[in-house]
């Protein structure tokens, strides 16, 4: 039997590639709303990040969301993530983002 390829993609924050089902992605959807896709199949412009909270605040800070996304995102857009992301928690656990560690 082939082996078939696993899809790989790049966090946005540690540049770490990792498999579609590793990572969380974020949707800018066509009404301009942003939300976490957990399908992977929502309508929109996609960024796919490391499912760790650190990995949303490091993202905040340095602005990385809001290029990928292409839009600029408010406090409470940021506020309502790491709410969601907090609850994944558990899930996204074992997947470390590289440069959390770094300083």
């Amino acid at each position: 039997m082939k082996v078939r390829k696993v899809p790989q993609r790049k966090c946005i924050v540690c540049q770490k590639m990792l498999s579609k089902k590793e990572m969380v992605r974020v949707v800018r959807t066509p009404e301009g709303e942003v939300e976490l896709d957990l399908s992977g199949k929502k309508n929109g412009r996609g960024a796919y990040m490391c499912g760790s909270l650190e990995s949303l605040r490091r993202a905040k800070k340095q602005k990385s969301l809001d290029r990928a996304l292409k839009v600029n995102l408010s406090s409470e857009v940021y506020d309502k993530l790491e709410e969601q992301f907090a609850l994944l928690g558990e899930k996204f656990a074992a997947v470390e983002c590289e440069r959390n560690h770094e300083s």
